[in-house]
């Protein structure tokens, strides 16, 4: 009675280790209309981020009533209140950021740098996280103390972005573990 080889064959091996499955299709990016008062997609982005339980009407109305807010308390600048926003979103935009890579058992905190959508969200979301936490009346009136301020560079959220550049710009030894 001949015995039979159980082992495989090498070449069978190798295909084994070939049919690992990709990771599917990255999802399509999903289009945000404008907003109807200033046609801006970024305006319509900062509500989105701005809302809460999908209550976008009261978050426009926060929206605007907050750059009128800011026209009010600014009324020797010659730029519009619009024109304000997008100068202090641009003021709170962080460049790099930390990420935490373990490398031979040692946790090092990697400076890279940020997508250009991912800037945006960050600074979206640092505006609306500190106006929240600031005190005053109505959430109007904290979002546009926050943007003043931020147009002034000053006020938490550009506070944030300095502490992220200071921890970055400390780290930078270990820029070379980037992923």
């Amino acid at each position: 009675m001949p015995v039979e080889d159980v082992r495989q064959q090498p070449s069978e091996q190798k295909t084994q280790f070939l049919k690992i499955e990709m990771r599917k299709a990255k999802p399509k990016k999903r289009v945000i209309l404008p907003d109807p008062v200033f046609s801006d997609v970024r305006v319509s982005k900062f509500v989105n981020h701005l809302m809460y339980d999908g209550k976008k009407n009261t978050s426009y109305k926060i929206f605007y009533s907050a750059l009128e807010i800011v026209k009010a308390k600014m009324p020797n600048e010659e730029k519009s209140a619009l024109e304000i926003w997008k100068k202090a979103l641009e003021n709170i935009t962080p460049q790099v950021e930390v990420k935490s890579r373990r490398v031979g058992g040692a946790t090092f905190q990697v400076p890279t740098e940020i997508r250009p959508d991912r800037k945006e969200s960050i600074s979206m979301k640092n505006l609306i996280s500190f106006a929240r936490k600031r005190g005053g009346k109505t959430m109007a009136d904290k979002l546009a103390s926050e943007i003043v301020d931020a147009y002034n560079e000053q006020g938490g959220a550009f506070k944030r972005k300095e502490d992220m550049h200071r921890m970055a710009e400390a780290n930078r030894a270990f820029a070379h573990f980037r992923f």
